[in-house]
């Protein structure tokens, strides 16, 4: 069971200010990625997370009917996502629905697809390298609650960030869990759960998930 961080991560803190689109000016938010426990109602918060919740909405209804070419519709897509992301890559397609937290914390990179119901809890960073592919129904959750029932009833919660590295495959309703890292052509099977970091090349399957096999790497060039 992962626990909260005691002190600000200074690293991830610039790496967000460098390269998302947004931060809030909050200590909460600074507090909220770094893994420390934060107050989530703080007004700055609760604003993204509305705002998400809209731009979700939006995102859903663009419709293929109101385009005159299926190009024309595919890039007013691709160009939601990118003022909807912290930061995306070039050829990113996601299906609705997706909901996300706030959206600003989701960096992904080149040829990134998503199939529906994708859920992101971007509580903490989501970075996701190039050409990655998720199923249907999968939930990149970096939030979590403490075990003090004190701490909980006051509201309190925390996150971690969650890492996946360049041509990685989530399979149908896997859940990757917060701090969680992927290395590269990493692959978690159908209605796995991921509680631990996975090393590059590997298969992943079952609740908790478990590396059942070694694949081969991207050939070079």
């Amino acid at each position: 069971m992962v626990a909260a961080a005691s002190e600000l991560d200074h690293e991830l803190l610039e790496y967000a200010r460098n390269n998302l689109r947004y931060v809030p000016e909050t200590p909460e938010y600074a507090r909220m990625i770094s893994g420390m426990l934060y107050d989530p109602m703080d007004p700055l918060l609760e604003d993204g997370r509305a705002i998400s919740s809209d731009l979700s909405i939006d995102f859903a209804n663009i419709r293929r009917g109101d385009y005159s070419s299926l190009e024309d519709w595919k890039k007013s897509k691709a160009d939601f996502i990118q003022k909807f992301f912290g930061k995306a890559g070039a050829n990113c397609f996601v299906e609705p629905p997706f909901s996300c937290d706030y959206g600003y914390n989701i960096v992904v990179g080149d040829n990134f697809y998503a199939n529906y119901n994708a859920s992101f809890l971007d509580v903490s960073l989501i970075l996701i390298g190039d050409n990655c592919l998720l199923g249907p129904n999968v939930t990149l959750c970096t939030a979590g609650h403490p075990l003090d029932v004190n701490s909980r009833a006051e509201g309190q919660e925390f996150g971690l960030p969650i890492r996946i590295g360049d041509h990685c495959w989530l399979g149908a309703n896997c859940v990757v869990l917060p701090g969680v890292t992927l290395g590269n052509n990493v692959v978690v099977g159908a209605g796995a759960v991921v509680t631990k970091d996975v090393e590059s090349n590997s298969l992943v399957l079952g609740v908790p998930a478990k590396v059942v096999k070694k694949l081969d790497p991207l050939k070079e060039g």
